[in-house]
């Protein structure tokens, strides 16, 4: 009879898709006889069990839809290396309040100073707060909008980002945009105003967007939107990328002196 009893439970767990506890019943029955629990106590374990399941899973998800090209933590960043970024600043952006009050991140500097680490870090974060986050490139995000223009989805597309809480663009301004780029840019900058948070790091001083988007009015108007709200950090200081060749350099000519 408890055999049949254990075979329905677990047959409705399924059919609850509750994974977690019906994988763990039979350990927890076993251990609630050992220590002589009660139900109670033997359902707070299992539900707290299936709790920590879904919230795994929803995680995944998350860091799966978020299309991260590799990972990267806080913790791994050198702040050693790059003491124009200050510590505590990144440390309280990791807070992730930013994203509740729905501001921009701008990350400036040259190419290889931690721009896309930092990036990718705080997304990350992000995902594993509950927000909906995803990260592109500006190439590809922008290539993305442009092909919409053959079918005219771009509004659908642009409301689809638009749902995510945190959106990542990473290098804007290593390619130069002509002009129907530019206004899809606008568009997706103004339809996330005051409603969800961007993260861009670009390469390009804010002086220099003018020119990187073919046209000074709609860069400023780019600009008005996007730093509103907004905290910017300007990164100064060598390419973490190229520090290992430039030592091997160093010490080969030391060698040869």
């Amino acid at each position: 009879m408890a055999d049949l009893k254990l075979h329905k439970v677990r047959g409705n767990l399924k059919e609850l898709k509750l994974r977690r506890m019906d994988e763990l019943l039979p350990d927890y029955l076993r251990e609630a006889e050992r220590q002589e629990l009660g139900l109670l106590d033997a359902m707070d374990g299992l539900t707290t069990e299936e709790l920590c399941a879904k919230r795994e899973r929803a995680l995944n998800h998350r860091l799966k839809k978020a299309r991260f090209p590799f990972v990267k933590t806080i913790e791994g960043f050198d702040f050693s290396f790059q003491p124009s970024i200050s510590k505590r600043q990144i440390m309280e952006l990791s807070n992730l309040g930013f994203v509740e009050r729905k501001e921009n991140l701008v990350l400036l500097g040259p190419p290889g100073v931690g721009k896309t680490h930092l990036s990718i870090a705080l997304g990350i974060l992000a995902c594993r707060a509950g927000y909906s986050t995803i990260f592109y490139t500006a190439d590809e995000l922008l290539q993305w909008l442009i092909s919409s223009l053959a079918d005219n989805s771009q509004g659908e597309k642009l409301r689809r980002l638009s749902r995510f809480q945190v959106l990542i663009i990473d290098e804007i301004g290593y390619l130069p945009l002509n002009k129907v780029a530019a206004n899809l840019f606008f568009q997706l900058v103004s339809c996330r105003y005051e409603k969800a948070s961007i993260i861009l790091t670009s390469n390009k001083s804010f002086s220099s967007w003018g020119e990187l988007f073919s046209d000074s009015v709609i860069a400023t108007a780019i600009l008005d939107r996007l730093l509103h709200h907004a905290v910017v950090i300007n990164i100064k200081g060598e390419s973490y990328r190229l520090k290992d060749k430039r030592k091997i350099l160093v010490d080969k000519e030391r060698s040869n002196g």
